[in-house]
């Protein structure tokens, strides 16, 4: 023993075990890396205080340099920016509540969207099943109703989807396919695992990266009229950033000039020109176009569809939904042991700004041949025109 303590020595941390530095909302959030039981240091050349080497002052100080004891504990994993101090951990009858128990509420639950939802991931040992790859991605597209229809798919019990979008294809592909699939929620055999990130649809890699994962993942995207999505893409926008220039002003140039197709919100409309990167990798046949303006209209026609296309039996039909003439979309009816209905959170259904009719119509006349190359790749006829 030599009068020294003896230290288990502490499992070097490889680089990505750390959180990434990444814009992606579950690349710094959702995270639970195995940390070290122990953590030694070398001692450290403290300055010189004149008090003498390794004895501590006569107030217990030890010249700015961790004590001989307090340098055997183990350090605590790294504070991850943004997160919460966990609170005291609470009483009941003079006994800890369940650590797992607690553990498991704060890994499941969080907010997105303005409305709380299960990210419906346990952790090991509370649960059945096991993390598997999604075999089905809504990728896009943004402002289109993919929060929606994700919300009218988890009603069915087997579909297990991720509630966050993780952004693993676009923004967190450098984690790697085994930290991709460490954030899916777990399934039992005949159960579909699901995610949706509408930019996946107009990110050039994307398709590249998800063959790559599975050529057989399905992939549904929901398409909506692009003059009218690109006024709710700038809404949205707006209500972030008060400041912003006027519609006008952003989808033109000189004012109204040639459309700014370099402007995101005119760019995600080109559905054509993004359909065709993705046909370079997968027929056709691997996709599912669903409309925004029936999804609307009728949502239960429209997931019915969908649950067709992926194999499971109609189990969401028009007895779950019902119209909020507020928000101006369906809702989910009250659920059995729920308190009200269900709806989307305040961010959606915002009030559009007034866009003059004029600017209206030169991007209807930009997008018409966009959309009718787009029927005639897809089949379908959305009417936009």
């Amino acid at each position: 023993m030599n009068g020294k303590p003896t230290v288990s020595k502490a499992r070097p941390v490889p680089a990505a075990d750390f959180p990434p530095r990444s814009r992606g909302p579950l690349c710094a959030r959702v995270y639970a890396p195995p940390w070290p039981t122990c953590s030694v240091r070398a001692p450290a050349k403290a300055p010189s205080s004149g008090r003498g080497g390794d004895r501590p002052s006569k107030s217990g100080s030890w010249g700015g340099r961790r004590s001989p004891v307090t340098a055997l504990r183990p350090d605590p994993p790294p504070q991850l920016p943004g997160a919460q101090k966990p609170s005291p951990r609470p009483f009941r009858g003079g006994k800890p509540a369940p650590r797992r128990a607690e553990a498991r509420r704060r890994l499941t639950e969080r907010c997105a969207g303005g409305m709380c939802a299960l990210l419906q991931t346990p952790l090991p040992g509370l649960g059945a099943g096991r993390r598997r790859f999604p075999q089905a991605l809504i990728v896009g597209v943004k402002k289109g109703g993919t929060r929606a229809l994700l919300e009218f798919l988890r009603l069915h019990p087997d579909v297990r989807a991720l509630g966050s979008e993780p952004h693993f294809f676009d923004r967190c592909y450098e984690r790697g396919l085994a930290w991709y699939r460490n954030l899916m929620p777990r399934t039992l055999d005949g159960q579909i695992t699901m995610e949706k990130t509408p930019s996946y649809f107009v990110t050039r890699e994307a398709p590249r990266r998800i063959h790559g994962m599975s050529p057989d993942t399905k992939l549904i995207v929901v398409v909506r009229n692009p003059v009218t999505r690109a006024i709710s893409d700038y809404a949205q926008t707006l209500s972030k950033t008060p400041g912003l220039p006027s519609f006008r002003a952003l989808a033109f140039r000189q004012g109204l000039g040639p459309v700014d197709t370099a402007w995101s919100a005119v760019r995600i409309g080109l559905y054509a020109q993004h359909l065709d990167n993705w046909l370079r990798y997968f027929p056709l046949s691997r996709f599912l176009f669903v409309s925004g303006e029936r999804l609307v209209s009728d949502p239960a026609g429209e997931v019915g569809r969908v649950q067709d296309f992926l194999g499971l039996k109609r189990v969401v039909t028009d007895k779950h939904f019902y119209f909020n003439a507020t928000k101006g979309f369906p809702c989910l009816k009250k659920a059995q042991g729920s308190r009200s209905p269900r709806c989307l959170g305040r961010s959606k259904g915002r009030p559009h700004p007034h866009v003059p009719e004029a600017v209206v119509q030169r991007l209807r006349d930009f997008y018409r041949p966009f959309n009718r190359k787009f029927y005639q790749m897809t089949g379908q006829d959305f009417g936009w025109d």
